[in-house]
């Protein structure tokens, strides 16, 4: 059993391993449900579309595929580099998808969307209010007057939330086949509900061609927001509900929801 260890109460930023993250979450349910939700939303006729912290191109990609014109942006060089390479396997031009490195919390492309996406979870990984405003305004000086902004994050489970500790959560099995390596990832949680933090650590285990046990960890922190509390914060920042869905088969939120699934527009 892993234990989750912090030596400074500082949120520590998410940084995901490029060579494993397509295969690490190519099962995971919820992403193989999101974006045919958000394709159901956007206009039959292409627009400008931006995501941010876009990783690999999972959802970029096909929405641009769809036919709108996406800019993708992300901090991670490797990231995005997996993205180029994925870009040009799906025969995408830099026109129809352009990818950019940068930190959306301080966002300036000189150019308003009709669409801005924000997915999985990721607003999560901004754990300040600071943070969270400084993105949100970016999203208001990014959207075009009549434009969508769509945020999917997930609604706090309260049974979870009265556990400190979690260990050994979601193991998963996946292969990475230009690495030839089989790799088992377990999550361990801590949590602090005064400070609305959950430092989590993604801890990955493989054997080398010498029957040798390796392990990687990946530490980085979480907020967590409830409904009303969202709605305030976009608010404060000129953006207002206009949809609240509970999960992608669009179903209202309610008490049981797993998502907050946010459609907003500027106020």
């Amino acid at each position: 059993m892993s234990r989750l260890k912090s030596k400074s109460n500082l949120p520590k930023e998410y940084h995901g391993i490029a060579d494993y993250y397509d295969y690490e979450y190519a099962n995971k349910e919820m992403l193989q449900q999101d974006v045919p939700l958000l394709l159901r939303h956007l206009p039959k006729k292409p627009v400008d579309v931006l995501e941010l912290a876009c990783g690999t191109g999972r959802a970029a990609i096909p929405l641009a595929q769809a036919g709108h014109r996406v800019v993708g942006v992300d901090y991670d060089r490797l990231m995005l580099r997996r993205a180029e390479e994925k870009r040009q396997s799906a025969g995408l031009s830099s026109r129809q998808l352009q990818l950019r490195q940068g930190d959306i919390r301080k966002l300036k492309l000189g150019k308003k969307f009709a669409w801005i996406v924000l997915l999985f979870n990721t607003f999560m990984a901004f754990t300040t209010l600071e943070e969270q405003d400084a993105i949100l305004q970016g999203v208001r000086r990014h959207l075009q007057p009549r434009g969508t902004f769509w945020l999917d994050i997930f609604q706090p489970n309260l049974q979870l939330l009265a556990a400190p500790f979690s260990y050994d959560l979601d193991p998963t099995l996946f292969y990475v086949p230009h690495l030839r390596r089989s790799v088992l990832v377990t999550t361990a949680v801590k949590r602090d509900p005064a400070e609305q933090r959950q430092d989590v650590a993604f801890i990955y285990r493989w054997f080398d061609d010498a029957g040798i046990e390796h392990v990687e960890n990946r530490q980085f922190s979480l907020t967590f927001i409830f409904p009303r509390e969202l709605r305030i914060l976009l608010e404060r920042n000129g953006l207002k509900i206009v949809k609240l869905y509970g999960n992608y088969d669009a179903s209202p939120l309610d008490a049981d929801s797993p998502r907050m699934i946010a459609q907003c527009q500027l106020v």
